[in-house]
């Protein structure tokens, strides 16, 4: 008897089977960061495959919001997404306006953020503030506001984003427009000074440049140093509070309207608002769950900073975004 070929044609059983069982596929689309193998994609993955029993979770990694919502717009109905995941609360009206979403039909009522949230169709999953983390060993005693920075030796460098490509960029750019309002082109011709280097997206500025030791202060969130705490187990890293206030982001999934799985998808956005979820967050993604987690939660989180929180209205974005990228380059260009 060929017992390669028995053994064989049992394997392709095997494998015919576990398609036949995994008959429902879900796509999501979403950012690098969230699915690479220390963020909180894998064991998400594992944790809804296993409550749902018959169906394949497939994550597309995008290199973050902002490129999601140009694949939507450039995918229209087409779309090859039944979720996206990743789209912050300043990128609701104009993900919004494209009309590819449906209602998430979730129920809301254990969400615990710092504003209220009300929309039906924008789901939240964490949240953060942007924040300047600074390297201790280079730099003992941090700027305590927008103000001191700005008055800082220029010889104190920072590494930012690109507000056109980098939601952290863009929180930036929200930022400064929060607290300087008519008066931020200046504000950014004094911080420009300062900065040694402008980059596409966070991973570069944060990974490549910031932890090699390329400038102390680099554009992050409040809630980055508690990777290092609790993973590294070491306190050089820290955020910088500011007197101003610190912009707050909330980031978001919805369904897409076209998707051949509407069921599933409102499952895991269901799912998404559960411990099996969340308790993947702090760490796994280093935000703020949506959720309270009680007891789960990394006890480092309580020793993050708690600044106010600055917000603009997702419309008010929308509608001022690109004149105040402008602002941004004009000051750039001096």
């Amino acid at each position: 008897m060929n017992y390669s070929a028995v053994l064989g044609a049992a394997a392709l059983g095997l494998a015919a089977g576990s398609a036949s069982a995994a008959e429902r596929s879900l796509t999501v689309y979403t950012y690098d960061s969230f699915v690479s193998e220390w963020g909180p994609g894998p064991a998400i993955e594992e944790a809804f495959e296993t409550r749902c029993g018959d169906c394949d979770l497939r994550f597309v990694a995008l290199d973050g919001g902002v490129d999601i919502l140009q694949r939507l717009r450039l995918e229209g109905q087409d779309s090859g997404a039944d979720l996206v995941l990743g789209l912050d609360m300043n990128l609701m009206a104009e993900a919004r306006e494209l009309d590819l979403l449906a209602p998430h039909g979730a129920d809301t009522s254990a969400l615990d953020l710092p504003i209220e949230w009300d929309d039906d169709t924008f789901l939240p999953y964490d949240w953060g503030h942007f924040a300047f983390v600074y390297d201790s060993e280079q730099l003992a005693e941090p700027p305590a506001s927008f103000a001191e920075l700005l008055e800082a030796p220029e010889d104190l460098k920072i590494i930012l984003q690109d507000p056109r490509t980098s939601v952290t960029g863009q929180g930036l750019l929200l930022w400064i427009k929060h607290v300087y309002g008519d008066d931020a082109p200046e504000a950014w011709a004094r911080l420009n000074e300062r900065v040694l280097t402008v980059t596409n997206g966070w991973s570069q500025a944060y990974f490549s440049l910031f932890m090699n030791g390329e400038a102390p202060m680099v554009l992050s969130y409040a809630s980055s140093p508690a990777y290092h705490m609790a993973v590294e187990e070491t306190d050089r890293y820290q955020a910088a509070e500011f007197d101003e206030g610190h912009y707050l982001q909330v980031e978001t999934a919805a369904m897409m309207r076209s998707s051949d799985e509407p069921e599933l998808a409102r499952d895991f956005l269901a799912f998404m608002l559960t411990p099996d979820f969340q308790r993947h967050i702090p760490l796994g993604n280093v935000m703020n769950p949506a959720i309270d987690l009680g007891a789960e939660l990394p006890t480092v989180f309580e020793r993050l900073i708690d600044p106010a929180s600055l917000t603009f209205t997702p419309e008010e974005v929308h509608a001022n975004r690109r004149a105040w990228i402008r602002e941004w380059l004009n000051a750039a260009a001096r």
